[in-house]
């Protein structure tokens, strides 16, 4: 099983900002996966080519299983995650960003602002989270119920839940 968190910033990019939502993806991971798996971490610059380049490399060649990206997402004229996104996935899951911005709208009202979503390209699940630790937290407790189960359809590897940490959801017999 291999996970990817991918940091979209230009600044981070470049070494002018460190990096603070990449390790808040990796630890949040380490929190809520009992299973074994191998974490991966990668930053690149804002923008399509860049953000479309890594992933198409990370689902075709690295095969990952999940990449969570984190970035990128907003309205400014850089923020070009989702188009990129659109471009690699095969199937959008628009259920995921749904869920993320309603539990953000409770706790900030620029969540509305947000545009992360989810897809699938072969047997690889992308999903878009904001950027702030605070809020990948938030999103990802949302959410995370449905990725082991989502990973078993698409035939990834297979992910179990820490479940003094978080409860993910499978059918019976799943």
């Amino acid at each position: 099983m291999k996970i990817v968190a991918v940091t979209i910033s230009d600044r981070a990019s470049k070494g002018e900002y460190e990096d603070k939502s990449g390790p808040a993806l990796e630890d949040w991971c380490r929190k809520a996966i009992a299973s074994d798996f191998e974490m991966v971490r990668r930053i690149v610059p804002d923008g399509m080519e860049s953000v479309r380049d890594t992933l198409i490399d990370l689902c075709d060649n690295e095969k990952a299983d999940l990449i969570l990206t984190t970035g990128g997402t907003g309205p400014s004229p850089r923020d070009l995650t989702p188009e990129a996104m659109r471009e690699v996935i095969t199937m959008e899951l628009p259920g995921f960003g749904e869920l993320m911005r309603r539990v953000s709208l409770e706790e900030v009202p620029t969540a509305i602002l947000s545009r992360q979503t989810a897809g699938v390209r072969g047997t690889t699940l992308i999903v878009n989270v904001p950027g702030k630790p605070a809020a990948i937290d938030t999103c990802l407790k949302a959410v995370f119920p449905a990725i082991p189960y989502c990973l078993d359809l698409i035939g990834a590897g297979r992910v179990e839940a820490n479940e003094g940490f978080i409860k993910a959801f499978r059918p019976k017999g799943a």
